[in-house]
């Protein structure tokens, strides 16, 4: 193979296989493929800002059956500690998220037996009610899946994933988050989270919430006990989906790349998995999921997990967006990602690396930074 031509095959948006794509990844120089990435982030997203967002991770539950090797969140039915979000939690965790600026609520939870369809589409027609304006952004394929499997109609019928789908989009989904991907591969998903959904399925889920003008993310958890190949056929099985997507629907609206984080985990307990991904590494992957990736507009830095300096470095290598400041996120910190942004701090860390910072939703819209925000005090 011949970088250079690699490279202008990247620049005319054409699909690399997995063998081109693990070939730059092993040969090319970092500042190569950081400038050719630069390149079509420069083409996908001309206006040259990059966005960010300000939502808040609330958790349905922490009660969990599928029991990932890479979680320190999760309790098993009735543990001590286990509990269910009641709405007048909802209530001050909503208007305290609207006071700091935010518009949305990442819904996600566990995979709960006793939680099906009525509970979720209950619960999101009363956010609904009480909170119009609030957009869901809400659970992910594996607790779509877990739902459909548990489910059951008025005459003991079994749902489809697409009658899943739209029951939740009928009573509040906005958009469902691309969680639970890890790394789409089943060799990979039966070593640490065996109790979640298969790869294929998973996709099947995001394929039907294309058709149901459903826009959702990707994301990959990379660094623990993956192959590099199977990094890439992840990457493969993602633009694979987007490429079936209507031609009116958004799809797959943005990519998320982000490193496993080992502190305390059963992964690393019992396995000995650690993260050793490093700076260049990870930039490394920023870079080729822009180029293995031509289909998808927004690549996002990882910056709960990898921190400021290399998240800033990744918006010079095809990322343009620097996700949410996160009001609430107990699941990743729990495995120990340390690092947290305010809504100015966000700001200062993108103008630091060169760029204009804006303010955007979940469908990447622009907005107006609330003249009312308020600073939040980050204390969880």
């Amino acid at each position: 193979m011949n970088l250079n031509e690699l490279y202008q095959k990247a620049l005319r948006f054409e699909f690399l296989t997995v063998e081109e794509g693990m070939y730059l990844y092993e040969y090319a120089p970092l500042t190569e493929l950081m400038y050719v990435a630069d390149e079509l982030r420069k083409l996908q997203v001309p206006h040259g800002k990059v966005t960010w967002q300000i939502d808040r991770n609330v958790n349905t539950t922490n009660v969990c059956v599928a029991n990932c090797k890479f979680c320190n969140f999760f309790r098993v039915p009735g543990h001590p500690e286990s509990y269910i979000t009641d709405i007048e939690t909802y209530k001050v965790k909503i208007e305290e998220t609207i006071r700091w600026g935010g518009d949305q609520l990442l819904l996600q939870g566990g995979h709960h037996p006793e939680l099906g369809l009525d509970f979720y589409t209950t619960l999101f027609k009363q956010l609904k009610q009480l909170y119009p304006a609030i957009k869901l952004h809400t659970l992910g394929p594996p607790e779509v899946a877990h739902i459909t499997k548990i489910s059951r109609g008025p005459n003991g019928e079994r749902y489809t994933h697409r009658q899943v789908l739209q029951a939740l989009q009928e009573a509040g989904m906005d958009s469902l988050p691309g969680a639970g991907a890890e790394i789409l591969i089943d060799r990979v998903r039966r070593l640490i989270s065996k109790g979640k959904c298969g790869a294929q399925e998973w996709l099947d889920i995001m394929h039907e919430a294309h058709n149901l003008h459903i826009t959702t993310s990707a994301t990959m958890m990379f660094g623990h006990v993956e192959t590099i190949r199977e990094r890439f056929e992840h990457l493969e099985k993602i633009r694979e989906v987007q490429s079936r997507k209507p031609d009116d629907a958004k799809g797959f609206l943005a990519f998320i790349p982000w490193t496993f984080q080992d502190v305390d985990t059963l992964l690393t307990r019992i396995r000995g998995v650690h993260n050793l991904t490093t700076a260049e590494e990870y930039i490394r992957m920023i870079a080729l999921s822009r180029i293995m990736l031509p289909n998808i507009k927004n690549i996002q830095a990882s910056w709960l997990t990898v921190g400021r300096q290399t998240a800033q470095l990744a918006l010079h290598a095809g990322a343009n967006d620097f996700g949410s400041i996160m009001l609430e996120e107990n699941v990743v910190s729990a495995a120990g990602a340390p690092h947290r942004f305010t809504y100015k701090s966000i700001q200062e860390a993108i103008r630091e690396a060169g760029f204009e910072p804006q303010l955007r939703n979940q469908q990447y819209e622009w907005r107006e930074l609330p003249q009312t925000i308020e600073e939040q005090v980050v204390n969880y």
